[in-house]
């Protein structure tokens, strides 16, 4: 598994958590384009440290506890 699709995976899980069936209104209602949110999740695409800060803030998580346990 590659680090973007651990983080993709991470994310969803956060998302799921907090109650978001579907990515798309998830990125939606925080103002994130969902082509680009859903590519994130999937693991596709290299993402920018402000863009997961962004969504790691819409989850009220730090980028140091993000972190924790993926390696």
């Amino acid at each position: 598994m590659t680090i973007e699709q651990k983080i993709g995976a991470k994310i969803k899980k956060l998302r799921i958590k907090a109650g978001y069936t579907s990515a798309e209104n998830f990125a939606y209602e925080n103002n994130i384009s969902r082509t680009q949110y859903g590519a994130y999740e999937r693991g596709e695409v290299k993402m920018r440290v402000d863009s997961l800060y962004k969504i790691l803030t819409c989850f009220d998580v730090s980028l140091e506890e993000f972190f924790k346990g993926i390696s």
